[in-house]
């Protein structure tokens, strides 16, 4: 049985370690055997979580640990992924037991689905993506590594998302639109033309702030 490490004890690290123990892998794949975090203590008021038994950089992986990343900020996220894939590691998949994925769509390495998620067909979603719970995700999208989709965003057919996107919560993208590496999508926003890379879009329509 492979043992699961999740990078990352604070908020969002919390939340998916409820995840990972509601998910399609749990018992199956894998069991969860901890956190990785410097901050020694980021569990000290939260009870009943498992330990947090060293940093990334000092951990050494083992041989039947697994990652996933816990992190919001797709810089950081990108960061201690390649840490540990440096060292070795491998990385699995968290997929919430309430998510839906087509059958003929494909993650990489390192995702994280959370509940009532719902990914279409034919959709392509590179490494470390995160879907947030209540995502609905449009046919043939295309969503590069490290991206981070917050709540409620809905991102229509055709639509391509760039590498280390972060798309805040409750975001539209129009079908068949752009946004480019790099990029902030701003909460409640609606995307109706191409977002340019390394720019944030705000407000209905996006504008670039």
């Amino acid at each position: 049985m492979n043992e699961l490490l999740i990078i990352g004890a604070r908020g969002f690290g919390r939340e998916v370690y409820f995840a990972a123990i509601e998910s399609l892998g749990f018992k199956k794949d894998y069991i969860v055997k901890g956190f990785l975090d410097d901050k020694a203590d980021a569990l000290a008021d939260f009870p009943g979580y498992p330990p947090i038994i060293d940093s990334v950089e000092k951990y050494t992986p083992k041989e039947n640990d697994v990652f996933i990343c816990a992190l919001g900020d797709v810089s950081q996220k990108a960061k201690y992924s390649k840490i540990i894939l440096d060292k070795g590691g491998t990385f699995t998949n968290i997929i919430h037991k309430e998510a839906y994925i087509s059958p003929n769509s494909r993650l990489g390495k390192g995702c994280i689905v959370l509940a009532r998620t719902r990914i279409s067909c034919d959709i392509k979603v590179g490494d470390f993506v995160t879907f947030q719970p209540f995502g609905m995700i449009g046919h043939d999208c295309r969503i590069g590594d490290n991206c981070h989709l917050n709540s409620h965003i809905f991102l229509g057919g055709g639509v391509t998302i760039e590498n280390n996107v972060t798309i805040h919560t409750g975001a539209i993208i129009h079908p068949h639109k752009k946004v480019g590496e790099g990029a902030t999508v701003g909460a409640g926003s609606f995307v109706g033309r191409n977002v340019k890379p390394h720019t944030t879009v705000f407000g209905m329509p996006a504008m670039e702030i």
